[in-house]
């Protein structure tokens, strides 16, 4: 029977250990792997478009390698932050980012905060940095969530629809009830049958990656990749994360950080971009007036 499986695409994968190979007897993890591949394809997207518009290479690779660190180290916090509950009385697995557990909002953030100081330290616009680094996040995004495949996590509810998934019920950990009362049984073989959320966000950054080609040419102001990323992205989060079964939860709110945040930034970055192209329009206005007098 395979192990992980997708029934009504007819696509079956018979096995697939969360551990890639070892090295001198240390375990080099899918999970990994997929985060560090979606780095590097991020920074070579990253320094082409830096090549394209006149920067200076060296910049973004320095920026990177403080970034990554960083990011991660952010990414980790913000999810241990809200799953204390657990790590609380489980303090010695905080740093086990290897088992998965860091939450890409976190990394955003911290990314965002790293290209600021540097930025003012180099004195560089951080908006048309930030615009040049937006492929880089929507890259990373689209590979790095192959690593929740690989660890059997950050999956939905149960569903039968086309895109459903199974995963043997054995190799899944805290799984939650509803999804447990719709166990499928195969010939004494037990699935969880959910929606594969890492899936649907996937496919969805691969959309917003081609958004980002689409109109980088077409730029009118410094942010507006940056707003764009984040206006199309939270619009997708927003979506999935409704269909999660781990979402990490504001206190006993009912409310889902991702959702949350999702929402305040899809906001926050659709004001920006409006007053943006105000200001773009009268300017075009103005200088028209002057050129007919």
């Amino acid at each position: 029977m395979p192990e992980i499986w997708f029934p009504n695409l007819d696509i079956e994968v018979m096995h697939f250990n969360r551990i890639a190979f070892t090295i001198f007897g240390i375990n080099i993890y899918w999970y990994g792997i997929f985060i560090a591949t979606g780095l590097i394809l991020g920074l070579l997207v990253t320094l082409n478009e830096a090549k394209r518009t006149n920067q200076d290479q060296n910049f973004y690779i320095d920026l990177v390698i403080v970034g990554a660190i960083v990011s991660i180290i952010c990414a980790r916090i913000y999810y241990v932050a809200f799953s204390w509950d657990y790590y609380r009385n489980h303090l010695s697995e905080i740093l086990a980012i290897r088992n998965g557990g860091i939450a890409i909002y976190g990394a955003i953030i911290g990314a965002i905060i790293t290209a600021f100081i540097y930025c003012k330290i180099k004195k560089k616009k951080v908006l048309k940095v930030t615009d040049t680094f937006s492929f880089a996040f929507v890259i990373g995004q689209i590979i790095g969530r192959w690593g929740n495949f690989a660890n059997r996590e950050a999956f939905g509810g149960y569903t039968d629809s086309l895109f459903a998934m199974r995963y043997l019920k054995e190799q899944v950990a805290n799984i939650p009830k509803d999804v447990l009362d719709k166990v499928v049984n195969i010939n004494g073989t037990e699935y969880i049958q959910v929606h594969p959320t890492f899936l649907y966000e996937s496919l969805w950054n691969v959309g917003v990656l081609i958004i980002l080609f689409i109109i980088r040419k077409r730029k009118r102001f410094d942010g507006q990749l940056t707003a764009t990323y984040f206006i199309a992205y939270g619009i997708g989060r927003f979506w999935i994360e409704g269909l999660r079964t781990d979402s990490l939860m504001i206190g006993n709110t009912g409310l889902r950080v991702s959702q949350v945040l999702s929402l305040l930034l899809v906001i926050g970055f659709s004001i920006f971009m409006i007053k943006k192209f105000r200001e773009t329009k009268i300017f075009d206005v103005e200088k028209y007036l002057k050129l007919n007098k």
